[in-house]
C-alpha cells in the first residue's frame, strides 16, 4: 500500500533520525554525551580519538538531525544531547542488541563490557 501525502513526511523525518544515527562514532559520541550534561569538543575528540575534522564532521550530522546541540563559551564549543530521550533511545536499542547477540557468546560478551549509558545520570 503505497503511503499518503500525509504519511511520507512523518516516514522521512523519522528515517533521518536513524541516518543521524547511522555510523558507530555518532553512536560513541551520543553515548558519551549520555553520560554526561554536556562535553567540550576537546573531550569528544580525546575520548574518540577522532581527528578534529572528522568529530567535526560527525557533529555536524548530529546537529543537522537535531540530535544534539552545542553552546560556543569563549574558545571553548560544548554539546548535549537535544532530548533527554535520546538517552532511553540508545538503552534501548543496546538491550535489543544483546538480545539479538544472545546467540553469539563472543559478540555479545563485548556487547556487554560496554560501560552504562547514561549511568552519571541516575
Amino acid at each position: 500500500m503505497p503511503l499518503s501525502q500525509s504519511q511520507r513526511p512523518l516516514y522521512e523525518v523519522k528515517a533521518n533520525l536513524f541516518k543521524g544515527l547511522a555510523h558507530p562514532y555518532r553512536i560513541r559520541i551520543l553515548e558519551l554525551l549520555a553520560d554526561a550534561d554536556e562535553v567540550s569538543v576537546a573531550a569528544l575528540q580525546s575520548d574518540t580519538e577522532l581527528e578534529a575534522s572528522h568529530l567535526s564532521q560527525h557533529l555536524s550530522v548530529l546537529r543537522r538531525h537535531h540530535l544534539v546541540v552545542s553552546e560556543r563559551r569563549a574558545s571553548h564549543v560544548y554539546y548535549r544531547l537535544a532530548d533527554p530521550r535520546i538517552r532511553e533511545l540508545l538503552a534501548v536499542a543496546r538491550a535489543l542488541l544483546l538480545t539479538m547477540l544472545s546467540s553469539d557468546s563472543d559478540r555479545l560478551d563485548a556487547a556487554q563490557s560496554l560501560p552504562a549509558i547514561g549511568a552519571s545520570q541516575r
